[in-house]
């Protein structure tokens, strides 16, 4: 019975990580929505299921393991947040494959869609008519965001994590200049103190990192 204490206690172990790990990435599942959380799946599967059966490797050796997986998955995190160029290299960009109801076919063959998975995707959301799309973005995790002509509302915001969204900026016919004068104008400093913008009905709803208001002029 004592050969399986070893076994119990790296599963025990793998099992804890694993729920340390989803609640320090501040995820509430393991479904992954982009590469690194992919990844971090496989990598912490094959981790705990190859581990434990094997008599040569230590429970310290199995826990020493798991936190470098650990500290190495939260600096991934912790680059992406903080570093533009670490985020596309790690999560990617998403796809122009509508403008202004024209398939860019090069863009849907890159991302590896197919016609009819375009069809497909264009369907869920009961648009038959490509020639209604004003824009059409594949996301990273494969979702299809469209906006249509006389959309007032973009489904996904002006501003994130502190910089501009140039694909929504397009779509509504603006730059980033006008943006930044929008941001200015409403007391922020600029684009990089907004957590989250959002483009409803023709106005810009901001929510800034710092919410006490220290980071607006005159405050």
């Amino acid at each position: 019975m004592s050969i399986y204490y070893p076994i119990i206690l790296k599963l025990g172990i793998g099992l804890l990580a694993l729920i340390v790990q989803i609640n320090i990435s501040g995820k509430g599942n393991l479904a992954p929505s982009n590469a690194l959380d992919q990844v971090q799946n496989y990598v912490l599967g094959g981790i705990i299921g190859g581990t434990i059966y094997s008599e040569t490797i230590t429970v310290f050796q199995f826990i020493l393991v798991l936190i470098i997986w650990t500290f190495l998955v939260m600096l991934l995190k912790f680059l992406k947040e903080h570093n533009h160029i670490a985020k596309k290299i790690i999560d990617g960009t998403p796809s122009i494959v509508i403008e202004r109801g024209k398939v860019n076919v090069d863009a849907v063959v890159m991302a590896g869609q197919s016609a009819s998975d375009l069809m497909f995707k264009l369907r869920e959301q009961d648009i038959y008519d490509i020639s209604k799309v004003k824009r059409g973005v594949l996301e990273q995790n494969g979702q299809l965001t469209v906006i249509e002509y006389g959309d007032q509302n973009p489904k996904y915001p002006i501003i994130y994590d502190g910089q501009a969204n140039m694909d929504v900026l397009d779509a509504i016919d603006q730059d980033e200049d006008w943006l930044e004068d929008q941001v200015v104008a409403a007391g922020y400093s600029g684009v990089y103190d907004i957590f989250i913008g959002e483009y409803i009905q023709g106005e810009i709803r901001l929510t800034p990192y710092n919410q006490n208001s220290s980071n607006k002029r005159g405050k």
